[in-house]
């Protein structure tokens, strides 16, 4: 999945370094050693990296890989390829005396995808080793089928058996449909975590200490002050560019088209219908009470809105 890279973070102080820059906690993470696949919160966690203002520079999913039963702790941070450079320079600057590296991988490793709507065992049917490093994360319902899915990060000379180039339009679906968001270079910097409903889907912990933007983040959560979240939309029109649903692409509301509602977080082609796109989109709240949505222009195509697969928490 060329879209994804990896971020090492790796020596004896690893876990605290991490617990004071990262929204979510990563106390009591349990350690995976490859090849058995890092499975539920215990062992893999989606995370957020703020700017002191409070608004995601990264987000990611992270699992303990340690490189043996007695190495120091390693841990593997899945993030969008394009951002991996800047973000570990960005982490490595707070190093300062801490035993710990962080180094962008994403050159050496490469990351795959694997997904089966047939059982929860599905990826052991794919022969692995101990060069893949695998995180299961959660499954997406679609057409009344779930589909389970596995973040596999494995060094670059590393074949693995069975790959299929071409299912990775299906996976970009299945991931928008997940409603978790994933920030790229395009939206960096965009969002308060609320604001792309990242603390309704695991992406912090509000009884951990201090990180980057952390205030901010609280005080959003306390006070009520977010008056926008993440939707999902959809819209079936087969004269749509790539690049009007390129993440960063602004949305526009009926009611006010002089400046834009929202943008788009992430989107993909479907996989069940032809010429149909989903997208993952963040708006104003009072944008959706009345009034149609329309993408990259005020006078663009009308967007249709469809459910989330979770319930927001209530801010």
């Amino acid at each position: 999945m060329p879209q994804w890279g990896v971020i090492f973070v790796e020596g004896p102080d690893a876990t605290g370094f991490l617990q004071n820059q990262l929204s979510n906690s990563l106390l009591g993470m349990k350690r995976t050693h490859s090849p058995d696949i890092a499975k539920s919160t215990d062992s893999v966690r989606l995370v957020g990296y703020c700017s002191p203002k409070g608004r995601l520079i990264a987000s990611g999913w992270i699992g303990l890989f340690p490189a043996s039963e007695t190495a120091d702790d390693r841990y593997i941070l899945f993030i969008s390829k394009d951002i991996a450079a800047s973000t570990a320079k960005r982490l490595a600057m707070y190093v300062l005396r801490s035993k710990v590296k962080v180094i962008d991988m994403s050159s050496e490793w490469s990351v795959s995808g694997f997904f089966d709507a047939t059982s929860n065992n599905g990826f052991e049917n794919l022969k692995t080793s101990k060069d893949h490093l695998v995180a299961e994360i959660p499954p997406v319902l679609a057409q009344d089928l779930t589909y389970n899915r596995n973040l596999i990060a494995h060094l670059a000379n590393v074949k693995i058996e069975s790959l299929i180039e071409d299912a990775l339009d299906a996976w970009n679906d299945l991931e928008v449909l997940s409603a978790i968001p994933r920030i790229v270079l395009a939206t960096q910097e965009q969002f308060v975590p609320q604001m792309i409903n990242f603390e309704s889907v695991a992406g912090v912990d509000f009884k951990k200490g201090c990180y980057p933007g952390q205030e901010i983040v609280a005080r959003s959560q306390y006070r009520g002050a977010i008056k926008r979240r993440l939707f999902l939309v959809n819209i079936t029109d087969d004269s749509i560019t790539e690049a009007q649903i390129s993440p960063g692409t602004e949305v526009f509301h009926s009611g006010d088209l002089n400046q834009p509602a929202g943008m788009v977080v992430l989107s993909a082609r479907s996989m069940f219908e032809s010429g149909r796109i989903d997208l993952q989109v963040e708006c104003k709240l009072d944008a959706l009470e009345s009034g149609s949505i329309h993408l990259s222009a005020p006078d663009g195509p009308v967007l249709k809105i469809d459910s989330l697969p979770y319930p927001l928490l209530e801010i």
